[in-house]
């Protein structure tokens, strides 16, 4: 139930009337200014400040279609390299949310954003959002898609506190967007505003989640004549020097000192295609994974990406089957991409190698030391409405294996509110034998959006030899039709912003017909000012395993606020039934009783420092009546219990500078007569030192440390080390990283 910065600032869908749209929605023509806007003549409000003045900021929430409830007035003008957009921002004394801290990280407060259409089709938009003190984050919105906050473009923004609110001024290279080289451009154009502490999202031109979708509602931008993108041509290179102390596979203790050294590049051609080329990259600086409970799930548990070159343009590869998840790729050497958009087309191209199947081969193995070599293909035609029909072409080959997966798909939107998606896929896979298989799957979705009431039907099926080595894709060997419904109230002149209701329901069958899986689960939630909701929900389900039929049930509670600009806090807990998929040897799986609570807190004492403390526990055990499986109850007691623990801070110097401290720790306790789990505690530290002048120029220096409870292979085992504290070191690394931007 949670909505991304970009879905408080463009998700757009009560009783307002309906955007202009066409010919007839809102215009905007800026003038071509002689010398760069200078924040400090926008402070006074005695002088006239240069370019058109933009005003009439109207609320998507919580009033659909209500004024801006804090006076908001926008400058725009632009010369031969920016364009230059200035808010001047009203709020009330002590009332702005704003931190000095790190690029990107501005979800907190209150900010300001322009979205870009360059292209005026309605389809893809560029965003730069800033937070009050100027503190940066930018990003793509595409129709169909989720938000992509991994683009990263080199503009600039200040920002600054005044006594009745703030002021803020974005200006924007014509070299960093991407579009036609034309005289006279005309382009898509909203600006936002977002106050945090009223739950307050307010665009010009109005926009309204009354449409699910906000290419037809952007504003027409004239005025621009004589700009050109350039050339933009840049080269990042770094080098990364090491130093690492590693417990080995015999047990031994081994230190290495190593120097490794890489580029990134990148070209744009005729404005319309990059080219983005690795070699050797290095993401030793990337942030550990969120905490999740990895323990007792029956299928993979995914991780998002989080490395810089495989974010970028990561939604051109987006089709409604997951068929290119870029983390299946773990140590690329070299890789080239190429992406996009000409004449109606939408088109992108991945080639990578991987090193690392080759270097876990075991030793004499075929293909002991070989490259893995994998490709993407994928190309997109758009018509009508934010309509597409697209193909998607993935392959990955090591040694004589091989993975072949090819597909069409397509959407097509219906009106304002509804639209249909769908993806047939075939596969074709060798085994390093020659043995060979083939394999389909097909995916259909019908979806309505909007403010109020919002409706899904899918329908998925994958045949028992369809494999995608690139994909998530957590099953096979299925057949399965989900429904999900929800309608929301937004009460007037109340405390509470917003109540929901929905309810899911889902139902999954075996291509021999028996049903594997059935699912279904009200909820209700509100929404209160200052960031709060409160969501409660309630499941029954059904679930095959191993051939044993278990009824299953669960309820759950959330909650999360962010009444006071210091503090936020977050929770969930559920309890209820849940399988044992893991059992002792010996004993079949079994249904036993779960409890799940999951907290996070947000501390920020001063504007520059930050706290984040999350903590996850999980406990199974079993249940006092029997088993609905038929077979024997297994003894009681705790099955196991599982305690993960997170404490990060930051504290930002100034802009480019920054510290970044993490501090990891899990204990699982299982019961061996009733559970196969490893006993084990463990404890990571991960210590980065930032200073970073833009996404591309940057100086990493970085400690990691990780310990665990047990002995490796080789050392004296201790008789308690299974259940002591985590003290033996298993890797510890100091590394300093230092890349450079060459920009022409």
């Amino acid at each position: 139930m949670r909505r991304g910065v970009f879905m408080m600032l463009v998700i757009l869908g009560s009783c307002a009337p309906l955007p202009a749209r066409g010919d007839d929605r809102p215009s905007v023509r800026i003038p071509r200014v002689g010398e760069a806007p200078v924040l400090a003549r926008y402070l006074d409000g005695r002088t006239v400040p240069p370019g058109v003045r933009i005003t009439g900021f109207v609320q998507q929430e919580p009033g659909d279609g209500v004024p801006v409830s804090q006076d908001t007035t926008a400058y725009a003008s632009y010369d031969s390299q920016y364009l230059y957009v200035v808010f001047v921002c009203h709020e009330e004394p002590g009332k702005v949310r704003a931190n000095m801290t790190k690029r990107e990280a501005i979800g907190d407060d209150d900010f300001v954003g322009v979205v870009l259409d360059p292209y005026y089709d309605g389809r893809r938009a560029y965003l730069f959002v800033a937070n009050p003190l100027g503190i940066q984050m930018d990003g793509i919105a595409a129709e169909g898609q989720d938000d992509d906050y991994s683009y990263d473009a080199l503009w600039k923004s200040e920002g600054r506190l005044t006594a009745d609110g703030y002021v803020v001024l974005l200006s924007i290279p014509f070299k960093s967007l991407r579009f036609a080289n034309t005289r006279e451009q005309t382009w898509g154009l909203a600006l936002a505003r977002v106050v945090k502490r009223n739950n307050e999202t307010s665009f010009w031109p109005y926009m309204t989640r009354r449409i699910a979708g906000f290419g037809k509602q952007l504003a027409t931008l004239t005025g621009i004549e004589g700009v050109s993108p350039g050339r933009n041509l840049q080269a990042i290179p770094y080098a990364n020097v090491a130093a690492a102390r590693l417990l080995d596979g015999s047990g031994a203790r081994v230190t290495e000192t190593t120097g490794r050294f890489g580029v990134d590049a990148k070209a744009v051609i005729k404005d319309a295609v990059t080219v983005d080329l690795t070699v050797n990259p290095d993401f030793s600086q990337v942030e550990s994974d969120e905490p999740q409970v990895t323990v007792n799930q029956r299928f993979e548990v995914f991780f998002p990406e989080k490395r810089p070159f495989f974010l970028e343009n990561a939604g051109f590869f987006q089709t409604p089957e997951n068929l290119f998840f870029s983390r299946r790729i773990a140590d690329p050497r070299l890789g080239a991409r190429v992406t996009g958009k000409a004449g109606g087309w939408t088109f992108a191209a991945l080639a990578v190698n991987d090193k690392r199947p080759g270097q876990a081969a075991d030793a004499g193995a075929p293909g002991r030391g070989k490259m893995t070599g994998i490709g993407v293909l994928r190309a997109q035609r758009e018509f009508g409405q934010q309509s597409y029909i697209g193909a998607i072409v993935t392959g990955r080959t090591f040694g004589s294996a091989s993975n072949l997966v090819y597909g069409l798909d397509g959407r097509w939107r219906i009106n304002d509110n509804w639209s249909v998606t769908a993806q047939w896929v075939g596969t074709r896979s060798e085994d390093p034998a020659g043995d060979s298989r083939d394999g389909s799957a097909f995916v259909a979705e019908v979806k309505r959006g909007g403010r109020d009431f919002e409706y899904s039907a899918k329908y998925t099926q994958r045949s028992p030899g369809f494999r995608s080595d690139l994909g998530y894709i957590q099953r096979v060997d299925m057949r399965e039709v989900e429904q999900e419904i929800s309608y929301a109230w937004h009460p007037k002149k109340s405390t509470v912003l917003r109540v929901s209701a929905d309810i899911e329901a889902n139902a999954l069958w075996n291509f021999r017909g028996q049903i594997q899986d059935w699912q279904i689960g009200p909820g209700v939630g509100v929404e209160l000012a200052g960031q709060t909701e409160v969501y409660a929900g309630y499941h029954r389900a059904f679930e095959r395993f191993e051939d044993i039929e278990f009824n299953r049930y669960s309820a759950f509670l959330h909650g999360s606020t962010q009444w006071l600009s210091w503090l936020t806090l977050n929770g969930e807990a559920s309890f209820g039934s849940a399988i044992n998929y893991y059992p002792a040897a010996g004993s079949p799986p079994s249904l036993a009783s779960e409890v799940s609570v999951q907290a996070g807190l947000t501390f920020k004492p001063a504007s520059r420092l930050r706290f984040d403390l999350a903590y996850l526990y999980s406990q199974l055990s079993t249940r006092d009546t029997p088993v609905v499986c038929g077979c024997t109850p297994p003894p009681g007691g705790t099955i196991f219990t599982d305690h993960i623990a997170r404490v990060r801070a930051n504290y930002q110097f100034s802009r480019p500078l920054s510290f970044r401290g993490i501090l990891d720790y899990e204990t699982v306790k299982p019961n061996d007569a009733l559970v196969s789990l490893e006993r084990a505690r463990r404890l990571n530290l991960d210590l980065l030192l930032t200073y970073m002048v833009n996404p591309w120029t940057a100086v990493y220096l970085g400690y990691t440390d990780a310990y665990r409870n047990w002995l490796a292979p080789g050392l004296t085992e201790r008789p308690s080390a299974a259940g002591s504290a985590p003290l033996t070191p298993t890797g510890r690394q100091v590394f300093l990283k230092v890349s450079y931007l060459l920009h022409w």
